[in-house]
Formats: structure tokens, sequence, C-alpha cells
């Protein structure tokens, strides 16, 4: 019945729904549809109630995206701790290979180097549950493939020219638009999942909290869809994704990129280093040009261009 009251809500064509339009259509009685109102509004929906019915206040277009897609594929949450930590849990449960995790809210999302993620209403935020038959030495192969399937999509649906930042986030102007993050778990010489977290500022307005960051409504001057931008996001990485190992995702990468030949600093959890970004190589790494004129092979960290701190 829940999922039922959230299609109706979310599908409908006028924003309020009567009572009395919910009880006939859903066989129940209009203290039922209370109820279960009731409860929603509990679990972290955004209701509201007026002498005109009820209607969902946000995520109107997620809970589109959801049904439309299949639950089986799809997980929605009103309000989450993490889409990651939700997500590690679906995988360990044997959730099947790209099952999305998405929420309207996370309370606790977090970044690379744990640090945490703004997650406003409005944005994007979102893991896939992926389960690619590759061994965990070519794992970077997916997390730069949805990198830049996701900048690729961005720019063809707004034209805002999304360029991505090793290791895998996504700027614009040199302001942080998306976050990625990604997590694995193996099991004998294989992997047993790839979680990627993605974070994408759409109708959201991070600037007001952090100076370096933009979202999508900002760059265009209005509101968008993010059904559209999940939907045309996860038919791209689902094409790219297939044959991986016989694509040059590297190379694409690098066409799509900022940070080559930018002067960088790189954040590890133990330690900093600078210098101008010249390359990444085969499996994913940063070859920094250090001060000292040695070169350093960066494996992982958080990179910050030097020219705006972004």
């Amino acid at each position: 019945m829940k999922d039922k009251i959230l299609k109706l809500l979310g599908t409908a064509q006028t924003q309020y729904i009567s009572g009395v339009e919910m009880s006939n259509h859903l066989g129940i009685s209009r203290v039922a549809v209370w109820k279960h109102m009731k409860r929603l509004v509990q679990e972290g929906y955004d209701m509201d109630a007026s002498p005109k019915g009820y209607r969902l206040k946000s995520c109107r277009d997620l809970l589109g995206f959801s049904f439309e897609r299949g639950v089986s594929a799809t997980r929605f949450f009103p309000i989450v701790d993490s889409t990651m930590d939700r997500a590690r849990e679906l995988a360990k449960q044997g959730a099947d290979h790209f099952t999305v995790v998405i929420a309207e809210q996370q309370e606790k999302g977090r970044g690379r180097l744990r640090r945490s993620w703004l997650s406003q209403k409005g944005g994007l935020w979102f893991t896939i549950i992926l389960k690619p038959d590759l061994p965990p030495p070519l794992s970077f192969k997916v997390n730069f493939a949805a990198s830049l399937c996701l900048a690729r999509t961005l720019n063809r649906l707004f034209d805002i020219n999304a360029r991505v930042k090793w290791p895998n986030d996504i700027l614009v102007n040199n302001k942080k638009l998306v976050g990625l993050l990604s997590e694995m778990e193996t099991r004998g010489d294989m992997i047993s999942f790839v979680n990627i977290g993605i974070g994408i500022n759409v109708n959201n307005q991070p600037e007001q909290d952090e100076p370096n960051a933009v979202s999508i409504r900002t760059l265009v001057g209005h509101d968008v869809s993010r059904e559209v931008i999940l939907g045309a996001f996860l038919d791209d990485l689902g094409a790219m994704l297939q044959n991986i190992l016989d694509k040059e995702i590297i190379d694409l990468w690098k066409e799509q990129t900022s940070t080559i030949g930018k002067r960088v600093r790189i954040e590890t959890l133990n330690n900093v280093h600078q210098g101008v970004a010249l390359d990444v190589d085969e499996t994913g790494a940063l070859i920094l040009e250090q001060e000292d004129n040695t070169t350093r092979r960066v494996i992982y960290g958080d990179c910050f261009h030097r020219e705006n701190q972004s």
C-alpha cells in the first residue's frame, strides 16, 4: 500500500490529490489513507496536507524514476544516513548488479578522506552497486568510466563544459559540481562489488556554504529534472561498462580532464604532495612533477587545483 500511495503521489498530474480520490483509487477508507500518510511523514517524506488534499513537496521526480525503472533495481529513501552505507548493506545481502540507492537527503554524506558532504534537498545523491567481472587491479576502469560518463552526460544535457578532476570529481569553471567516491570488496581474486557514490549539485544552492561549489540550477538559471539526469547517466554508464576491457577508458578520460597541466596539491591521510600534474598513467595514477623536479606516482588522494584551491 505504501508503494501504491507513493506512486500515486509521485506520478499525479496535479500536485494535490484529495483524500476521497485516494480512497476511491486505492480501495481503502479515508481513515486508512490518513494513517498511511501520517506514517509516511514519520518516515521522512516531505508531505503537505491541506483542504485540497495531499501532495509531495519534494522528490516527485525521483519517485517517478524509481517506479518507472522498477523497485527491484532502485531503492529510494527520503532521508538516509548515507547512500554508500545503505548500498554496502544491500551489496553484502546480494543486491543485483546495477542496483541504485537514491536519497532525497543524506544526514551523514561523506567524501574522500572522511570529509563530510553537504547533502541538501534538491541535489541528486545516489550510489550504484556494480558487480563487474574484473580482478581488483582493474577496478580503476569502473571509477574512471563513471566520472567520464557523467561529465559527458551533463555536457550533452546542459552544455556547461563539465570537466573531470583527478581522481574523479567534476568541475565547471573550476567550481565543484559533482563528487564521486568508490568502495570495493573482493572475493578471492575477483571483485565482489564496487559501489560508486555520487553527489550532484542540481537544484540546491551549495554556494551559500561552500564558495568553491556550484549547482546546475545556478549555471543554467532554472530548476532541472533530476530524473532526466539520472536516467541519461545510467544509460550511458551501462553502455560504457559493456566490454569495458576493450575500451581505453583512461585515454578517453584524459580528453575530458582539467587536471593535467595544472599545479596541484594532493592530500592523503598521511602526506601532502605538490607540483604539476604531468599525466595519468594506464592504471589511473597521477604522475606529479614535484617542486624539486623529481616525479612521483600518486595512487590516491584528494586533489586541489592550486589556482583556486577548489
